[in-house]
């Protein structure tokens, strides 16, 4: 992989992600409730958690060239901010950290000791697959380290493989083989299961009526979503982000984890330049990681 590169495709799927997630996530608005998947939201776009991590991701492999646990764990803990909408077991186990707790016992101790499968891991990753672009093995052994962090359940590590490797051959991908490549890195889980189904479906409503659309904030019913509206719309930014938004359920999450995908394979000339505009900046703290 050529570091530079690899470097620009991250950026760019960080950019399509939080523009994503700040997209959808004035869906959930009250003021905004009236408004359809074709419309444009008034501006500013504030972005989320999906966002906040996924800065904390980005600015790990700039510095350490891999997944450092450590240092990545205290990011997140310290990079927190609860206005973000972090989930309540992302908060919990998070200040947790915070607090000066090993996160391998945190993580592990979560949701009754089973470890989360939820959907944070995967929301998050899109930039670490840009980043392995062509190496699918590199950017789903990664994308493993990235998420034991916080999901230690094995559902919600294989969202984020899933995710990791198809951002990792969007540049080459047709949608079948990016699909193929998912099947081939993720392990037997229900997120694989769905991913499998995924790719017979044809239409946003069915794909979310038969994997879901995120309402449970799970790995498995966002992800294989998720998927199916990344190769489905991988020359078009704006359909797939207002597709998610359209089917409804966690649709920042959704249209996060779709844009990071688009853009880590067709960069960010695809994203409107209103929608940009509208997109409120990223934090000042990550200019400065990446100097």
């Amino acid at each position: 992989m050529n570091d530079h590169r690899g470097r620009a495709l991250m950026r760019d799927s960080l950019t399509g992600l939080s523009v994503g997630d700040a997209f959808g996530d004035q869906f959930f608005l009250h003021a905004n409730r009236h408004l359809t998947a074709a419309d444009l939201p008034g501006a500013p776009w504030e972005w989320s958690d999906d966002t906040e991590m996924a800065c904390s991701v980005v600015a790990c492999l700039h510095r350490h060239g891999r997944i450092d646990q450590d240092a990545l764990a205290t990011s997140f803990a310290t990079r927190m901010d609860m206005g973000r909408r972090y989930g309540a077991g992302a908060l919990e186990l998070l200040e947790r950290i915070r607090d000066g707790h090993p996160w391998r016992g945190a993580s592990v101790e979560s949701f009754g000791g089973n470890g989360s499968f939820g959907n944070g891991a995967a929301m998050r990753v899109a930039p670490l697959g840009a980043y392995y672009t062509g190496d699918p093995a590199r950017a789903a052994a990664e994308a493993s380290l990235q998420a034991e962090i916080t999901h230690a359940h094995a559902e919600g590590i294989a969202g984020a493989v899933a995710v990791a490797v198809a951002a990792s051959l969007a540049t080459v991908s047709t949608p079948e083989e990016l699909f193929e490549a998912a099947l081939d890195h993720t392990p037997e889980t229900y997120v694989r299961r769905g991913i499998q189904r995924a790719r017979k479906l044809k239409t946003p409503e069915q794909a979310a009526q038969s994997l879901g659309n995120g309402f449970r904030i799970t790995a498995q019913d966002t992800v294989p979503f998720a998927l199916w509206a990344a190769a489905r719309y991988l020359d078009d930014y704006p359909a797939g982000i207002r597709a998610c938004v359209a089917v409804g359920g966690d649709m920042d999450t959704t249209a996060a984890i779709v844009g990071g995908i688009i853009t880590a394979g067709r960069g960010g000339d695809g994203i409107p330049a209103e929608w940009l505009d509208a997109r409120e900046p990223l934090p000042g703290w990550l200019d400065e990681a990446l100097g």
